[in-house]
């Protein structure tokens, strides 16, 4: 049990880490390329406003804008893919390292429950 509890310590810690890199992946590497082919489109600008920023008389933001960020959302979905696409390789690389289950031995069969009434029978007809 001890041990089970330590892997999954060390397996919540590692998730941790991979989820800073892969995000940092998406962020920098990914969206840009896919922004690239989309005609320099950047997801994490896509939202829609419902409140507009006000500004205060001095040029700074009295009450800032209130947006549906649904760029951000399209982010974390292709973050979503590549984590699941990724952990779906590791599983595969990891089952193929795995020897296979050999069956075991099968007991010997013993005689069946009639032949054992027969052998009885015989026995007390002597």
């Amino acid at each position: 049990m001890t041990g089970n509890v330590i892997d999954l310590a060390v397996a919540v810690i590692l998730a941790g880490a991979v989820s800073l890199v892969v995000k940092g992946f998406v962020t920098y590497i990914m969206m840009p390329i896919i922004g690239h082919f989309s005609g320099g489109l950047d997801f994490s600008d896509m939202k829609i406003i419902l409140d507009e920023a006000v500004l205060a008389a001095d040029g700074t933001v009295a009450t800032p804008e209130n947006a549906i960020m649904y760029g951000e959302w399209i982010n974390a979905i292709i973050n979503l893919i590549i984590v699941g696409f990724v952990l779906f390789m590791i599983v595969k690389a990891y089952n193929k390292t795995k020897k296979p289950v050999e069956a075991a031995p099968e007991a010997p069969k013993g005689p069946t429950d009639n032949e054992l009434l027969q052998e009885i029978r015989d026995l007390l007809k002597k």
